[in-house]
């Protein structure tokens, strides 16, 4: 069938025109159907690399806050260990002075002590003298009465 009319070929170029265009517009919409699914896939990566950026960096801080934490457990082990030290170097120091009035203290009892005995010595000594007179005058006395 072959159509004379005189419109008949303008409107078969414009049917044409048409279903290319048609065709043109599904390659378009398939195109960017195609390209809406790959940039859907590349933001859905994208949202995925940021949340494993986001738990890494949450798990950074966690580690960041546990450090600070052990560090300032190793500050007050060490001021208490300086507290420690300087208790003892107290104590060391107390211990030292009374091992000094100690050592004064001896020597105050050593020089009573030879105070003492030499104080004894010369009562002993007197007594023996005492004695010897004694002895000397009954000697004397029962020489006389013989």
């Amino acid at each position: 069938m072959v159509n004379n009319e005189p419109g008949g070929e303008s409107q078969r170029l414009v049917a044409e025109q048409g279903r290319n265009k048609a065709e043109g517009e599904r390659k378009v919409d398939e195109h960017s159907r195609h390209s809406t699914e790959a940039r859907r896939v590349v933001d859905e990566a994208e949202r995925g690399d940021a949340e494993q950026f986001r738990r890494i960096a949450e798990e950074a801080r966690e580690m960041h806050e546990k450090h600070r934490q052990a560090l300032e457990e190793i500050r007050k082990d060490r001021e208490e260990g300086r507290q420690c030290s300087e208790g003892a170097r107290a104590a060391a120091e107390d211990a030292r002075s009374a091992a000094e009035e100690a050592r004064h203290a001896t020597i105050a009892a050593v020089n009573a002590t030879a105070e003492a005995l030499a104080a004894n010595l010369e009562q002993i000594k007197f007594l023996e003298e005492t004695r010897r007179m004694i002895r000397e005058f009954r000697d004397t006395r029962k020489a006389s009465t013989n």
